[in-house]
């Protein structure tokens, strides 16, 4: 009864995300954990007469590492690419060539069969897309972003000559979006952002979640330096250290959530899309128009920002300002 469910979900990105045609190539990228919702997409995809490749691939030990090398070309030459997995791969060289060979991909990390019954996969994708192109072209013409917030943010950011990105779910040839999240975003100029983070939303990865209090981020000259807050703020300053590479520290994005439908959950993909909340992203940002490539990628979620650009306001809480 639940894959049953389940496949309306399933068919909405088939036909409304990715536009899937009978004799198309779609390879499905997932992992073991992931492999129901992989059935289901599959099915869906077979429903439009597709050729289907399922490849599964052992889970991630991180968000941001590498898939295999054989599943990595194999994405070279799919007309579509869905990924759903457990820790994300967005932020990799593989999704980031397989779009340049023309794919379409759609990244779907750390899904629950529940998120393609209800949620952000409900909303009106391309109602979003003008206003989600809009905010998107606003930073692409843009220069100097200023971020703030109620809880504390108060961040500068250069992002002059860096393209506005936007994600609302719907893919054309060379392009990929993460579902059901709806997100503008961009990468600011590497070096550039100095000022405070004070993420008081959701840190989605690690297992931190919803955030309980929040996690205080100091930032100069492009790079966090310094990390402090609870027992969440603990788990994320241990992990940085972890890997032992400056560029997790870089401020990789700064992305806004768009997506009426999305609910606060602790899920990455769910809570990006909440309005009100922007996101800062940190290390990787070679897929956003960035040029740094780290061991990691995560977005630290902040409550009813403001964000300038070039002196104008552009987001206001849940007001957008085109």
């Amino acid at each position: 009864m639940k894959e049953a469910l389940m496949m309306q979900g399933a068919r909405t990105i088939m036909d409304n995300c990715v536009s899937l045609k009978a004799g198309e190539t779609i390879l499905i990228v997932t992992d073991m954990v992931q492999e129901n919702i992989a059935k289901v997409l599959a099915a869906a995809a077979v429903e439009r007469g597709a050729e289907v490749v399922v490849s599964t691939m052992k889970p991630r030990q991180r968000a941001g590492e590498e898939p295999p090398k054989l599943i990595a070309e194999s994405m070279k030459f799919a007309d579509v690419v869905l990924i759903p997995v457990s820790y994300s791969v967005t932020h990799t060289f593989a999704v980031k060539e397989a779009a340049e060979n023309g794919a379409r991909l759609l990244v779907l990390t750390d899904f629950t069969e529940d998120m393609l019954i209800s949620g952000g996969i409900e909303a009106d994708f391309r109602a979003i897309k003008p206003v989600c192109k809009g905010v998107a072209d606003a930073f692409a013409k843009g220069s100097k972003v200023h971020v703030t917030s109620p809880g504390g943010t108060d961040l500068w950011l250069d992002i002059t000559g860096r393209r506005g990105n936007a994600l609302y779910c719907v893919v054309e040839p060379g392009e990929f979006s993460t579902i059901p999240t709806v997100e503008a975003n961009s990468s600011p100029v590497e070096g550039s952002a100095n000022g405070r983070i004070v993420a008081d939303a959701s840190v989605p990865y690690l297992e931190i979640g919803v955030l309980n209090e929040p996690i205080v981020v100091d930032v100069k000259d492009g790079f966090i330096t310094d990390i402090r807050g609870g027992r969440q703020a603990e788990v994320l300053k241990k992990d940085l250290a972890s890997h032992n590479d400056p560029n997790c520290y870089n401020i990789a994005e700064l992305g806004v959530g768009l997506n009426p439908k999305c609910r606060l959950c602790g899920i990455m993909l769910e809570d990006e899309g909440v309005i009100p909340t922007a996101h800062i992203g940190i290390g990787t940002s070679i897929t956003l128009g960035g040029t740094v490539k780290a061991p990691t990628h995560y977005d630290l979620l902040m409550w009813n920002p403001k964000i300038e650009v070039d002196g104008r306001v552009l987001v206001d809480g849940d007001k957008i300002y085109l």
